[in-house]
């Protein structure tokens, strides 16, 4: 797997805090000595593994020469530093936002998918069908992967078209059947004017497959429009008004159409979201708010990177406390086209889950060439 990239917005700084903040856009872990960044390590490790707070003595007991004692001196110069923090104060210690940045930037070693894992994706990305099925598939797989909620933005695109058909089901409607050169069927439900025989359906499904056969949705409106302007359509007003009816549904669908999947969301319910039942509500209504995530990962598709942003790093889950995950997939132009990735804890597998998102970006890239 080609070597990630990451990136991230700027973390916004805090006013109790403008010598962490300082230090945060500065520092890096090759500042800090080797004393200091073993027990850094280990307690960010052990606290993403457990999502509890680490105190001295489980460090004391992971192959460190050092006793209890100057251990806690060590982390208490790291919180000094803003990178850990105790949530009690005869609590162990965890990282900070900035301990979390400073740890996924400088010191995580990221760990590729196992074969297992790129199946499991692979598999769930159906080349046959729907664009919209796949993207879907490979966010639900993502999701129960990662254990958290998947999310993908899908690309805003117009298909081309093959075929149209009307299928009478009553006096006053009709199906309106659409055929994509790419094998997509699509039904929507057509209110008729009244009277209109089903002589007029047919000769409007056959006008619209032969003159808008290889267009776009767009295309065919423009080429309808121009040829009613010349007047140099052979179809009756009946057989007209349905054509430029056929084509508004679809126009007006594809504009209402949602670009945002999220799936997995009861992923984000687990025993520590159950503990802190408010972070829980929030983090559910900010998924609900779509057009904000996708204001988010709009962010993502500046670049080529995989991006993290790490809780308060992005103010739409700064109270929630969560993390995104996003990487950019292209088209078959080598354009970027969308970005998936998933939403979870700040108590993330940064090293197993970004190189999983990573791995599903370049997997649906293939799907589109």
């Amino acid at each position: 797997m080609a070597a990630i990239a990451i990136s991230n917005l700027p973390v916004e700084p805090s006013p109790k805090a403008d010598y962490i903040s300082s230090m945060a856009a500065t520092a890096s872990i090759s500042e800090l000595n080797d004393r200091a960044r073993d027990v850094f390590r280990l307690v960010v490790e052990n606290y993403l593994g457990t999502g509890l707070p680490v105190g001295s003595r489980t460090i004391s007991k992971l192959g460190l020469s050092l006793s209890p004692a100057s251990i806690r001196n060590v982390m208490q110069d790291l919180e000094e530093l803003g990178l850990l923090a105790a949530p009690h104060t005869s609590a162990g210690r965890m990282p900070t936002e900035t301990g979390l940045r400073l740890f996924v930037d400088g010191m995580m070693q990221a760990a590729e998918p196992s074969p297992e894992e790129r199946r499991a994706i692979e598999a769930g990305i159906v080349e046959n069908g729907p664009i919209e099925e796949a993207l879907s598939a490979a966010t639900a797989t993502l999701s129960g992967l990662s254990a958290c909620a998947g999310i993908v933005m899908v690309p805003k695109r117009e298909p081309v078209l093959r075929q149209f058909g009307f299928v009478p089901l009553n006096a006053r409607q009709a199906l309106a059947v659409l055929v994509g050169q790419d094998g997509t069927v699509e039904n929507r439900v057509l209110d008729l004017p009244e009277g209109v025989s089903p002589m007029a359906l047919n000769e409007a499904a056959n006008f619209m497959s032969a003159r808008f056969g290889g267009l776009t949705l767009r295309q065919a409106g423009e080429a309808l429009a121009r040829e009613m302007e010349a007047e140099r359509h052979a179809l009756d007003s009946s057989a007209r008004d349905l054509a430029a009816r056929g084509l508004a549904i679809w126009s007006h669908d594809a504009d209402d159409r949602p670009v945002l999947i999220v799936r997995g969301q009861s992923h984000l319910l687990d025993d520590s979201a159950a503990a802190d039942l408010e972070r829980a509500r929030q983090l559910l209504e900010q998924l609900e708010g779509k057009q904000e995530i996708l204001d988010l990962l709009r962010g993502a598709l500046a670049g080529s990177a995989t991006k993290i942003f790490i809780g308060s790093e992005n103010k739409l889950f700064s109270l929630s406390g969560s993390s995104v995950i996003a990487a950019p997939y292209r088209g078959a132009d080598g354009r970027v086209v969308g970005v998936v990735g998933v939403i979870g804890p700040t108590r993330l597998n940064y090293a197993r889950v970004i190189p999983m998102v990573d791995f599903t970006a370049q997997t649906l890239s293939r799907l589109m060439r």
